[in-house]
């Protein structure tokens, strides 16, 4: 028996913090709050209890400590993306993300999803990081959104993936690439719907796929029980992969008023990635993505607070390494700055975001839930920027940070 003794713990639900904070724990769970402290104490002083952050867009085999977040198509091969994965897992976990979606790889390895392995290694205790629900490899058309030939501007010929690999046009192929993800564990599925800022991919909200193939994207991943995300930007985009079922929009970033609605209609998710906005790093990308990002990065400061007042469920997402993987947290005091409530924020990064990864054991303090407990120096409903400085860390019951 473990006890974390603290001034107070921050109930998810209703805001309150209750004081002082008491949790008991117990191998990897929580089995008691408040009462007396039984077995080991951890006493965490003036600090306020809240559940483990959860990131629902990262992609942890990318960018890393020391270099700009670029994508290394040509020079990065498999192994190097895992080491890379090692670092950038641990510094997640370390900044008190508890939990990610790892959304979709779209490099050349030659159909392995390394996500799904870095996922294994952390749960078996290998590496530290964050509990991981991976998509595999990103499903999208050729020359779409996440093809790397096209990311990166390559020649004809250069570097081309395969099915397996996510690149997938028409109904049967995009049937394919998804059960391939499946059948090598992937826990949702991924699909670029529309353009993006930061590639050569034409017009950032046109729509890629055909609402065919995104049916059938969709049929196949809800028949094994998996959730749709899709990278998707404009509104008739995110009009059509509403329509076809998917289940969360990343980004949404030229969404409108219809869309918007269409989206609290159905229930679907918004992972609005705002933060990037202001701290990607565009100044040396060739003109045409520069003029791409002056146009969207203005409406991504907007587009969440009309979603979150129309009532669109809400979870946060910061794209990492689109801003430094470690420096989550800076989504939270991002959407805070866009006009969202403390409350709100919290729970998107709780609450919202366990139910958009359809599990009920983490996301609260409550008893009988995983243990993935971190420590803020002070109240996060009144002040957001106290999860930039988390000065404890326990995910399942094992403390990473202590300081």
């Amino acid at each position: 028996m473990l006890t974390l003794k603290a001034a107070g713990l921050l109930d998810v639900d209703t805001g309150e913090i209750i004081r002082p904070g008491i949790l008991r724990i117990d191998g990897d769970r929580i089995v008691g709050i408040g009462g007396e402290p039984e077995g080991e104490v951890i006493d965490l002083g003036d600090q306020i209890l809240m559940p483990g952050l959860m990131d629902m867009e990262v992609n942890l085999l990318m960018g890393g400590r020391g270099e700009k977040p670029v994508y290394s198509t040509v020079q990065d091969d498999p192994p190097l993306r895992m080491l890379r994965a090692v670092g950038n897992s641990r510094r997640t976990l370390r900044a008190g993300f508890t939990t990610v979606r790892n959304l979709g790889l779209f490099v050349k390895t030659g159909g392995y999803l390394l996500d799904v392995a870095l996922g294994k290694a952390i749960d078996a205790g290998w590496v530290d990081g964050p509990r991981i629900v991976p998509a595999g490899h990103a499903i999208t058309p050729t020359g779409g959104h996440l093809d790397p030939t096209m990311f990166a501007a390559f020649a004809p010929g250069v570097l081309e993936l395969t099915i397996e690999e996510g690149i997938a046009n028409g109904i049967d192929e995009v049937r394919k690439a998804v059960r391939y993800q499946i059948k090598h564990g992937a826990q949702l599925i991924k699909v670029c719907v529309s353009g993006g800022v930061m590639s050569h991919t034409g017009l950032p909200g046109a729509q890629h796929y055909s609402d065919e193939e995104l049916r059938a994207i969709v049929d196949e991943a809800h028949r094994r029980g998996l959730k749709v995300a899709s990278h998707t930007h404009g509104a008739d985009a995110v009009r059509s992969a509403v329509a076809a079922g998917i289940d969360c929009i990343e980004h949404g970033f030229l969404i409108d008023d219809d869309a918007i609605d269409q989206m609290v209609q159905n229930g679907t998710f918004l992972v609005p990635t705002t933060r990037l906005a202001d701290a990607m790093d565009i100044s040396h990308a060739p003109a045409d993505l520069q003029a791409k990002a002056a146009e969207m990065f203005p409406k991504a400061r907007t587009s969440v607070l009309a979603a979150y007042k129309a009532g669109v469920k809400i979870a946060v997402g910061t794209d990492a390494p689109a801003i430094p993987h470690g420096k989550n947290a800076d989504e939270l005091v991002a959407l805070v700055d866009r006009g969202m409530p403390p409350l709100a924020v919290i729970q998107a990064a709780t609450i919202n975001a366990a139910e958009l990864i359809d599990v009920d054991d983490r996301g609260r303090l409550a008893e009988g839930l995983l243990a993935d407990i971190i420590a803020v120096p002070g109240d996060p409903t009144e002040d957001i920027t106290v999860t930039q400085n988390v000065r404890f860390v326990m995910k399942g019951g094992k403390v990473y940070v202590n300081n």
